[in-house]
């Protein structure tokens, strides 16, 4: 992993600082069925932005970003291996909740909210060398692209095209979402192709 470049925030804390106490934070514990367990990944010096859901079951065991079958597709659509996707020199991995929110009739709850409100502005204020955003799943959609989100995230992923070249939506890339795949092929066939090459460009420090 590349070192976390220090860097002082506006309260005289430095990013270190500042990404410890967000590990530390047990703001939503009272409305979580298991102790927190926030999982993120930055350094100031990232080029690509990752803005997920919530980890779920197997990332909470395991406290590392998109370990799971999720992250396995993903990589894949972005085109880089494990070594590459876990240098956080290249890739932030900021979810919109960092901790599992546990499980809810179909399939995992939505990420608690405490997160965003107290943690993202100023942790995202850090990130100065993103050139990448990549807004996965409806929640880190509506986060990122405010007014621009559409009825839905299908919606919002078919005009995937007016947000480049600096901010692409995703679907989530869970197994849940397979017949989403099957139904929307325009999405293997038209956004993955862009997507791998706008990483490829960014890692390798080309403009987009």
């Amino acid at each position: 992993m590349a070192a976390t470049t220090k860097l002082m925030s506006k309260n005289g804390a430095s990013f270190d600082a500042l990404l410890h106490d967000i590990r530390s934070c047990t703001l939503c514990a009272p409305n979580l069925p298991h102790a927190p367990r926030p999982v993120l990944a930055a350094s100031v010096g990232a080029r690509i932005l990752i803005v997920g859901q919530a980890p779920g079951a197997r990332v909470h065991a395991s406290g590392v970003p998109w370990s799971d079958a999720s992250g396995a597709r993903l990589r894949t659509w972005l085109g880089v291996d494990d070594w590459t996707f876990y240098d956080d020199s290249k890739f932030a991995i900021v979810p919109m909740g960092f901790c599992f929110p546990g499980r809810g009739a179909s399939g995992d709850l939505p990420p608690r909210p405490e997160c965003a409100s107290r943690w993202h502005r100023e942790l995202l204020a850090h990130l100065r060398s993103v050139k990448l955003t990549l807004l996965i799943g409806q929640y880190a959609q509506r986060f990122g692209l405010g007014d621009a989100f559409g009825p839905t995230s299908t919606d919002t992923l078919v005009r995937w095209a007016e947000f480049e070249p600096h901010v692409l939506p995703l679907p989530h890339p869970s197994p849940r979402n397979i017949a989403w795949f099957k139904r929307n092929p325009w999405f293997e066939g038209e956004v993955l192709p862009t997507l791998r090459e706008r990483v490829a460009a960014v890692l390798a420090g080309r403009e987009l």
